[in-house]
């Protein structure tokens, strides 16, 4: 009874479009109301205790650095050394901005601040050179995505805390499957660019040009060296790590580059506060429904109930894909992950799935809402920094979500692509 209570008024919250954070916390309260194996007062010792934790201390970083390399012209000029060397392949500004999507996720961990960030950049250029709008438009909220593989990754950080799985060994697991994505989505817009007709510059090459804008960038260019380096390394811990990668923004931004002044970094800060604030209370509310479902033993019936449609693992693994793409349209990937991993973990690890091939699969699903209607935070932000109605996105956005149903084939059956790294770790 209390497992379904907690159900029938999670979906009856999000329906109403209750925000998810606190619809987590009314449908924890509820369920409670019905039963007595906890309090009420579970609730709001959830929303300390959820927060009192060393390694989700990397999570406000993370968002913290990510804001500040966009403030700070870090961004930009990681953007003109990749124009610079790929500007002249055929479609280059394409691949260039699939290039900077990716290193700019070396650093920032999130999403949406990808495709904020690198989108303010390369949208007006690659429109003034004749692009497709809905093509230009679908490519930064797909790449954009990128952000949340290749580590550091804040879903990663999220689903190591509320599973026990290593976060460092989760980012090493990121790199390959981040790869994968990265280089379809450059084969993609080759092949558009060849087709449609979209040349690069017509620039020679000019080592003396290309020299200068990586001095220029030496800076910004080492910075996920020093994190993941330093992780990797044992100099420090992923959450040591995020405060590097803030740290070493600001002073690129406010010191080396001197394009951060006081009222910039302010601003910067406001916006990291504000998706900061929304991600705790997120994170507290579902960690109390975690702890709700976990007393109901309801992981436990889904296991079981997975495992009497099917005992085939192929079967399994195309229905938790199916499952996490579905939620993935509809809830956003932080209480995606503190909903769904307690649950579908004993799964996935009941058909001999390392924990680590599980959080790649499910973080690369979660991705993919990105760009999915009718959540698609992706989609919003390229929407909103170029002032375009969403349907000229989701036009061009189906080629991409197809690549990104493909990779996501080979990161589930090929479990090399994720556990190469880890276990060269071991």
């Amino acid at each position: 009874m209390v497992g379904l209570t907690l159900l029938i008024a999670l979906i009856v919250l999000l329906i109403l479009n209750v925000p998810v954070g606190i619809a987590l916390g009314v449908a924890s309260m509820f369920a409670l109301m019905v039963g007595d194996t906890l309090s009420l007062t579970s609730i709001p010792q959830a929303l300390i205790t959820s927060c009192d934790s060393f390694p989700i201390l990397a999570i406000p970083l993370f968002i913290l650095a990510g804001d500040l390399m966009g403030a700070g012209g870090v961004s930009r000029r990681i953007l003109d050394v990749c124009n610079v060397f790929f500007g002249r392949i055929t479609g280059g500004l394409a691949i260039v901005t699939v290039l900077v999507c990716m290193f700019f996720a070396a650093v920032s961990g999130s999403g949406p601040a990808t495709v904020a960030a690198v989108g303010t950049m390369v949208i007006p250029t690659m429109l003034k050179l004749g692009y497709d709008k809905s093509f230009v438009l679908a490519l930064v909220a797909c790449a954009g995505s990128i952000g949340v593989i290749i580590p550091p990754s804040i879903p990663m950080v999220i689903f190591g805390v509320s599973t026990g799985t290593s976060v460092t060994s989760l980012f090493m697991g990121g790199f390959l499957p981040g790869l994968l994505i990265g280089f379809s989505l450059i084969g993609y817009c080759y092949w558009f660019a060849k087709k449609h007709g979209y040349t690069g510059s017509k620039e020679p090459f000019d080592g003396k040009k290309a020299w200068a804008a990586t001095w220029e960038a030496k800076w910004a260019l080492i910075n996920p060296v020093i994190i993941l380096g330093g992780i990797y390394a044992g100099l420090f811990t992923p959450t040591e790590a995020a405060a590097v990668a803030a740290i070493y923004a600001y002073v690129c931004g406010a010191f080396i580059y001197r394009e951060l002044p006081p009222k910039k970094l302010i601003k910067a800060i406001g916006t990291s506060c504000s998706t900061t604030a929304t991600t705790m209370v997120i994170l507290g509310c579902a960690t109390a429904f975690t702890k709700i479902i976990t007393i109901e033993q309801i992981p436990t019936m889904v296991t079981q109930m997975m495992m009497t449609v099917s005992d085939s693992p192929i079967v399994i693994l195309l229905l938790i894909n199916l499952i996490l793409l579905i939620v993935g349209c509809f809830m956003d990937t932080t209480p995606a992950i503190l909903v769904l991993a307690p649950i579908l973990l004993p799964v996935a690890t009941s058909i001999g799935l390392d924990p680590i091939h599980f959080g790649l699969i499910m973080v690369t699903n979660l991705a993919i809402g990105f760009i999915t209607p009718p959540l698609g935070i992706n989609l919003f932000v390229a929407s909103r920094i170029s002032d375009s109605p969403m349907e000229v996105i989701l036009k061009g956005i189906v080629a991409f979500i197809i690549i990104m149903l493909i990779d996501l084939m080979l990161i589930t059956f090929i479990p090399e692509i994720v556990m190469f790294l880890p276990n060269l770790m071991k």
